[in-house]
């Protein structure tokens, strides 16, 4: 077997990998609530989210992975070299997860994907081969970077309004409800937490889908992008098992560290988090479950109590986010000198 095929063998595992990753990292995200609100038990939960969790990629289109496929622009450089240069990007975004995942940080999987590639091609090939998109947006057209960072940063805010609003209409639907009302809003949890999990794995396996589709072109294993089915099946595959795997020391920290949540908050939130992800993925704008999920949280805590919401701890989850994208990107940098030093890796 050649070089180049061993390479992009390696490459696509490394994806798979981030995959993973990026499950078991915001596996949290999705279950936080509905266990903090004794909605089901973790058994129930992992096994309900990973069902639509799978379902995710295999049925929500391609529209992410296009635009997170083609935010780098590696086609005039070697293949060998090209794919070197993904893998360091993606070592960058998983050493990132698997960091801030030991710490319980809630960090955005999206923001180390994003950061880890910028890393790793800015200092190999120059920051001409990242698409930043900042002339097209001059037109008024939306792409690259910017359309990646435009979703990033919107997101959060529309998660925090949209969770303001969804709990001021849940408090009036249940005015008059009596606490017997607390069985039937955990019920409906098995419905908003499975609309979750399907948008998780719609917009989220999908930047794995974009990075592997990418790495098949370059290596001039498909003639054009277009994600083949069996790339949808396995990163489906990839992130249902690091979801079912389970990144539990960040439910603390979604569930209780910033509002006490009880089960009609954690249904505002999942509603919130699931509507404001799936419209992200029908537009193709990558978004981050973690930033939706935990400002979601914020809003409704706002919208009843806003003294009770610990504002510190958010305040740390800001910061983290703010930091995401060059600490990643900054991993990637030391992987690339680390290839260079040992491969003596030129382009």
């Amino acid at each position: 077997m050649d070089a180049l095929f061993l390479l992009a063998l390696a490459t696509v595992i490394i994806v798979l990998v981030f995959d993973y990753t990026n499950g078991f990292h915001d596996a949290a995200n999705i279950v936080a609530t509905v266990i903090a609100s004794r909605a089901m038990t973790p058994a129930q939960a992992v096994l309900i989210v990973g069902f639509f969790e799978f379902l995710g990629p295999l049925l929500g289109g391609t529209a992410v992975a296009n635009t997170i496929g083609k935010f780098v622009a590696l086609d005039g450089v070697a293949p060998l070299f090209s794919l070197s240069i993904l893998l360091c990007g993606l070592v960058g975004a998983i050493v990132w997860n698997l960091g801030t995942w030991y710490f319980g940080i809630p960090s955005s999987s999206s923001h180390a994907l994003v950061g880890g590639l910028i890393g790793a091609v800015v200092v190999s090939v120059g920051s001409e081969h990242v698409v930043w998109g900042f002339s097209e947006l001059a037109s008024g057209h939306l792409t690259g970077i910017v359309k990646v960072l435009v979703a990033l940063l919107l997101s959060p805010l529309i998660g925090f309004w949209a969770g303001f609003i969804i709990h001021r209409l849940l408090n009036a639907a249940m005015l008059a409800a009596n606490p017997a009302a607390n069985a039937r809003l955990r019920m409906a949890q098995f419905i908003t937490a499975a609309g979750l999990a399907f948008s998780h794995g719609a917009n989220d396996a999908q930047k794995s889908m974009g990075i592997l589709t990418l790495v098949l072109l370059l290596g001039g294993f498909i003639p054009k992008f277009e994600v083949p089915f069996w790339v949808m099946l396995a990163c489906a595959s990839a992130i249902t098992l690091g979801i079912m795997s389970g990144g539990w020391r960040i439910v603390r920290t979604l569930g209780f560290a910033i509002y006490r949540v009880r089960p009609i908050h954690a249904l505002g939130s999942q509603l919130t988090s699931a509507v404001v992800i799936m419209a992200a993925s029908a537009g193709g704008a990558p978004v981050s479950t973690t930033h939706v999920v935990a400002t979601s949280i914020m809003g409704i805590g706002a919208s009843e109590r806003p003294r009770a919401v610990r504002w510190a701890k958010a305040k740390d989850i800001a910061v983290t986010w703010v930091i995401t994208i060059p600490g990643a990107a900054l991993v990637a940098i030391q992987a690339y000198a680390l290839l260079n030093l040992f491969l003596g890796a030129k382009p």
